[in-house]
């Protein structure tokens, strides 16, 4: 895996301050942009500079289950030899690089809205030497530069419940996609509601808490029934919204609590904030929020 030395460029005042802003001020909510501007490089992995919450059924530590997230993502679209491979929200490239090698898709082309990730993606993959295959872009999701039926595959990786909106980026990919062509995601929505006043609290502070913080509009709160209901409206067929949140939250919540040192990698405020939600169950701190595999093909 390639690494980076890039620094943000925030002083660590500022970045402190932001920080301890964002963190803590239940007012504060961020875009997109300014969301991942803040995390910059601070990943929790050891090898890469993965943002992604991993997929955990044989994982042995972080790096590895996000390398298992994207390779779900990946074998989800079938992806392969000679495919035309369009990669939405990339965050750092580590899902492409691995991909490039796994996968050797013809040409993988990305789009982000965060130009501080899209300038280290870019260098890592000059660094990998993997330039010819790899064109990294900024551009949105919602507005994406590319002709229509171009692509053989849309992928996103935990980033579609910040498009504003989803809807708009399942009309994109409809657009770009060739008959016949997949589209997959790995995406985070909130649970169906649940019997009872307290466990219908406790649900939706925990789905605030995550969408107030990491920007995900209104738009796009809603459950499996819809998603899968917007995707059949716009055309698809072979539509699969399968919840995979019991082989995310809770693994991963577990492996953190066994193993600090990963949690030392973040920003020391996030890291408070991290020390603090790893004094609660999963149960209580994830309960709000489902964790879903998307796929579906446009008819050929």
């Amino acid at each position: 895996m390639v690494t980076t030395s890039i620094q943000p460029s925030p002083s660590r005042l500022q970045s402190a301050l932001g920080y301890l802003n964002w963190v803590f001020n239940p007012f504060q909510r961020l875009g997109v942009v300014g969301v991942y501007d803040l995390l910059s490089t601070g990943s929790p992995t050891e090898k890469g500079l993965y943002l992604n919450l991993g997929y955990w059924p044989d994982a042995k530590d972080l790096d590895s289950a996000c390398d298992a997230l994207a390779m779900l993502v990946a074998d989800s679209a079938d992806m392969g030899a000679g495919d035309q491979v369009l990669d939405v929200g990339y965050g750092f490239g580590d899902q492409d690089l691995l991909w490039a090698r796994q996968c050797r898709p013809e040409r993988i082309i990305g789009l982000n809205v965060t130009a501080s990730q899209v300038a280290v993606a870019r260098q890592r993959v000059e660094a990998a030497g993997l330039g010819d295959r790899l064109d990294l872009r900024q551009g949105s999701a919602t507005q994406m530069p590319l002709e229509d039926a171009s692509v053989d595959k849309v992928v996103a990786v935990e980033c579609a419940f910040h498009f504003v909106t989803r809807e708009d980026f399942l009309r994109e990919a409809w657009r770009v996609l060739r008959p016949g062509g997949r589209l997959v995601t790995a995406d985070i929505l909130p649970m169906p509601r649940v019997s009872g006043v307290w466990a219908r609290l406790r649900q939706g502070l925990s789905w605030w808490l995550v969408a107030s913080k990491f920007a995900i509009p209104e738009a796009n709160t809603y459950t499996r029934p819809t998603y899968h209901s917007l995707l059949t409206l716009r055309g698809f067929e072979d539509v699969r919204v399968e919840s995979i949140r019991d082989q995310v939250y809770a693994p991963l919540h577990a492996y953190l609590q066994q193993h600090p040192e990963t949690v030392r990698r973040l920003h020391p405020i996030a890291r408070l904030a991290a020390y603090f939600a790893l004094r609660f169950d999963a149960s209580s701190v994830y309960s709000g929020l489902d964790y879903v595999l998307v796929s579906a093909t446009k008819p050929g």
